[in-house]
Parts: C-alpha cells; structure tokens; sequence
C-alpha cells in the first residue's frame, strides 16, 4: 500500500514510517522544510514538500495515494491563543484529507487522544473529549470517524499522555524540559495523579495494523502502561538530573495546566485483543532512565 503520512519526521511519525517501509508498504510523507524532506529521503520516504496548513497540499498527497495516517501538530503549548491555532489548523487539515477520500473505501488513520473518564480507566468505547484546552482536537477526530457512513474507512489511534522513546517524547519530555530550565523536576498538586504511556516503537506497529486491519469508525487505544503516578515521574526526572522533585504550581504548565493536574488512566485491553497489538518495548519509567544530565 502507498501511505500519504503528515507529522513523518517527528518522535512517533519517524516510527511509524519505518514501521510500514518495514512491512512492505511505500511512503510519501508530508515535508514542511528542506531538513524534514531530507529526513524523510533518508527514511526511504518520498518527501512532499508543504505544511499542514498547505490544505491544497494534503488533498493532492491523499489523491495520490491508497491510505492516509494523520500525526502532524503544531506542538506549541506557548500560550492559550497558540494552542487555539494550532488546533484549528489541523481540524482544517483533518477535514480536507477526509473529503478527499469520500466515497474511496481507503484507510484514513488519525491521532487522537485517550479520553478522561472519573473514578477510572478509559477505555475504547468511551466518548473522545470534546472540551477543554484541545477539546478542539476530539471534535475534529469525531467529525472524521463520522466519514465511515461516506466511504471513508477511518479510524482513530488514540495516544496516551506520553509516547516516549530514549527517555524523550510527550508530557513526561514536557517535565523533563521543566526540570532542566528551572532547576527541578516538579508535579502538579499530590501527583497521585495517573498518565498513560506508550513506547513510540509500539506505537507505530499499531498505527499499521490500524491502517492495514481497521474497520470503519473504530477506536483503539495505544496504551501500554495504564497509568504511572506523576510523582513517579517526577522521581525518576528527578534522579537523572540531580534535582529537588518538588510540587509546583498547576500554572506553571501554561494552558496544559488543568489537564495536568487530571488523573486519566486507560487500558487497551480491546485493542489488544481485537487486533492482537502487544507491546514489547521498555515502560516509561524504565525508558525515563536514558535521560542525560
């Protein structure tokens, strides 16, 4: 199968590229700089130059392909009025790749985010979250999955608090950036608080199976770990940086504030057993040992 793939440079999409090439599958890969077109070249990608917000861009990768798998984000956590845009611009990105594949049957795989549910884990069969500070995000991804009665057979990868890989990657990256610009590594309120976690290497086999497997309007669940006390986290930033571990301020995180202070455990026990996805790789504690001083 040829894939059209957005976000094919950065931490996950860079597995998953090298996941399908892997599997037989070819690869063209959106491309916003001469640096992520020659990453990709290297990967054994085909680059395609534009950004995410080049909509006329994405519809012609998508034409000229067999599937899409959807990772690119703004990533900038700078400000309210930042994350706002960066959300805008990719339900505008999210919305022109699916009308391009109406009416096709092709694979349309999109990021998403594990939802929070009160009093216990989420699962596959709970709602995407719809509110809050990326709540723009579950809204965008729900209006996709709602193409499966169009002719779009997609699907959404649902991806915990952290996909990490080497120590680096997702909030636990966030706090560990924390620690090394402020002096320690801190948590929000008790830190009793749980995030879920993945290797980003088993991640990307279950973007695949997604791809290759996946049935119209489904949900899966990239979870490995259900759920680690931030303060756990914390401890182990803490150590390898050989600073305090303290609890600070929910503020300190910017507009992620209230969703770091949540606690939102998920299990993935459907996905693992609908499409036989099993994690293999290091847990996020154990990966967090690889961060440098």
């Amino acid at each position: 199968m040829r894939v059209f793939v957005t976000g094919g440079t950065g931490l996950i999409g860079s597995a998953v590229v090298a996941e399908l090439l892997g599997n037989g599958h070819t690869v063209l890969a959106l491309a916003r700089s001469d640096a992520s077109a020659l990453a990709a070249k290297t990967a054994g990608a085909e680059p395609l130059r534009g950004a995410l917000a080049d909509l006329d861009v994405l519809r012609t990768g998508a034409a000229q392909t067999d599937g899409v798998i959807h990772l690119a984000f703004a990533n900038d956590f700078s400000s309210p009025d930042a994350l706002g845009k960066a959300v805008a611009e990719e339900s505008a990105a999210i919305a022109a790749l699916g009308e391009e594949l109406v009416g096709s049957d092709r694979p349309f795989v999109i990021v998403s985010g594990t939802p929070h549910v009160p009093g216990r884990a989420s699962t596959e069969a709970d709602p995407a979250m719809t509110d809050g500070p990326v709540g723009g995000r579950g809204r965008a991804v729900t209006a996709a999955l709602g193409l499966a009665s169009r002719g779009v057979r997609s699907t959404a990868v649902r991806l915990p608090r952290t996909v990490h890989n080497q120590g680096s990657g997702g909030f636990a990256g966030l706090l560990t950036d924390i620690a090394r610009r402020t002096g320690i590594s801190g948590y929000a309120g008790d830190g009793a608080q749980r995030w879920p976690a993945v290797h980003a290497l088993d991640t990307a086999v279950l973007f695949r199976l997604a791809l290759e497997r996946a049935e119209a309007g489904s949900v899966w669940h990239a979870v490995a770990d259900e759920g680690d006390k931030v303060r756990d986290i914390a401890a182990v930033i803490g150590r390898r940086l050989d600073v305090p571990v303290e609890s600070v301020s929910s503020e300190t995180y910017g507009p992620l504030g209230p969703v770091f202070v949540t606690d939102q455990p998920s299990s993935s026990t459907h996905t693992r057993e609908a499409l036989g996805w099993e994690p293999k790789h290091p847990s996020l504690l154990e990966d967090l040992e690889n961060i440098q001083p």
